[in-house]
Formats: C-alpha cells, sequence, structure tokens
C-alpha cells in the first residue's frame, strides 16, 4: 500500500467516517450504538493495519497499538460532562506519560524510533549504533526530544479536555450528545495529530543532528548527502581511512 493510500485511509477512517457516523447515524441506530460505532472504527482499522498491512512489531507500532486499545477500551465507560472530558482526553495523557515515564527511566522512547528509522541490519550496525546512542550528547538531544513531545502532549491535553468540557454539554444517549462529540472529534482528530507529528519530527531530527555531529564527513559532500552507515564505517576505521 501506497503512503499516500494509507495516509488517506487514516484519515478517511480515523477522523471523517466517526464524524459522519455521529452526525447522521444517530438516528437510524439509535445513539448508543452510534456512538460505540463510531469509537470502534478507528481503533478497528489502527489493528488492521497493524496485523494485516504493516505487520510488523516495533516500538511504533507498540505505541500506536496500547493508544488504540485504551480507546477501545474507554468506548464502554459511558460518561457525559467533566468525566467525558476526562474520558477523551486519556489518549493524550497515555502518550505524555509513554514518552515522560521512558524519558525518567533513562530509554527515552524516541531511541526507539530512531533505531526502527536508521534499521541497524547486522550486529555490526547494531552494535556502532548502539556505542553512538551511548555517547552523552545523544543521550541529551533523546532527552531534550522528549521534552518537546511531552509538552506538546500536555498542552493538547488541556486544549482537549477544554473543548469538550465546554462543548459536549449534552447527557450521553442523546442524539445532542453524539452532534456535540461530532463537532469536537471534528476539530480535534483532523488538527492534533500535526502538532504531535510536528513534535516527535523535531525530536528525532534533534537525535539525529547529535549522531551526525558524531560523524566524520566525506570529501566534498556534506554530512546529510552521505550515506549514514558510510559515515559509521569511516568513524570505526579511524583518521587514516
Amino acid at each position: 500500500m501506497s503512503r499516500s493510500t494509507k495516509l488517506t485511509l487514516d484519515i478517511v477512517l480515523g477522523a471523517v467516517v466517526p464524524v459522519l457516523i455521529l452526525s447522521y447515524a444517530s438516528r437510524p441506530l439509535g445513539s448508543v450504538a452510534a456512538y460505540i460505532l463510531a469509537a470502534l472504527v478507528p481503533v478497528a482499522w489502527v489493528f488492521i493495519d497493524l496485523l494485516f498491512i504493516t505487520r510488523r512489531f516495533n516500538a511504533i507500532t507498540a505505541f500506536t497499538g496500547a493508544g488504540a486499545l485504551v480507546s477501545g477500551l474507554l468506548a464502554f465507560w459511558f460518561v457525559d460532562g467533566a468525566l467525558f472530558a476526562l474520558k477523551d482526553t486519556a489518549g493524550i495523557v497515555l502518550s505524555l506519560l509513554i514518552f515522560a515515564i521512558t524519558m525518567l527511566a533513562g530509554r527515552p522512547l524516541i531511541k526507539y524510533f530512531v533505531v526502527q528509522a536508521l534499521d541497524p541490519d547486522t550486529p555490526e550496525r547494531a552494535a556502532a549504533l548502539d556505542a553512538l546512542i551511548a555517547e552523552r550528547r545523544v543521550q541529551r538531544a533523546f532527552m531534550a526530544g522528549t521534552l518537546v513531545v511531552v509538552a506538546v502532549y500536555a498542552v493538547l491535553a488541556v486544549v482537549n479536555f477544554y473543548l469538550n468540557l465546554n462543548t459536549v454539554v449534552a447527557p450521553f444517549g442523546s442524539e445532542e450528545f453524539n452532534q456535540q462529540v461530532a463537532r469536537v472529534n471534528a476539530i480535534t482528530r483532523i488538527a492534533f495529530p500535526l502538532p504531535s507529528i510536528i513534535a516527535i519530527s523535531a525530536s528525532i531530527w534533534l537525535a539525529y543532528r547529535a549522531l551526525y555531529m558524531l560523524l566524520p564527513s566525506e570529501e566534498g559532500k556534506s554530512q546529510f548527502e552521505s550515506n549514514f552507515w558510510r559515515l559509521v564505517e569511516l568513524r570505526d576505521a579511524g583518521p587514516n581511512t
């Protein structure tokens, strides 16, 4: 599946379809049934993607799967008012906690994102990358990047809670409740992924920058024009190569 097709399906099944179900299916299906269906469609899509399309288990898929599992379980917690605002914010808070706890434990999640992206495909490359990652400069970059991500998720959590608290005011099980949830979802499910993607991308860039600062350059090329593993080989070979 091409990236453009995958992105389109992510948007359609993760945002558009749930909003349409909440907006137009509450009367024919019943408000509660429509609410559950709208909540489970994006969850089902995540697991279909992980199990049948991506078919890989790594830090990124584990992070995505954990978020989907929590969303699926919370779909059956029928609440309104402040509890609903808290429930709808739980996924963002979970992401924040995962990044924060892994950082405090000295194993920042960003590290595993970077390792997955660089894909050390031999024991020698894995050992060389481990040595680079152990450098203090790289560890500081992981910590700084994680702080950026945690800060962004904290802001998103506050905004999401506020939006739900002030928009979703009808009682659960009513058609009006579903309409109000659809209104919030139309904003958050489209707008919120962007700052989180930017934050994670920025944190990965900080890590890459720290890694490249430890590597030599090929003559006549900037470091980013060279293959990462070629530069690692030059570093390991020493200054006489």
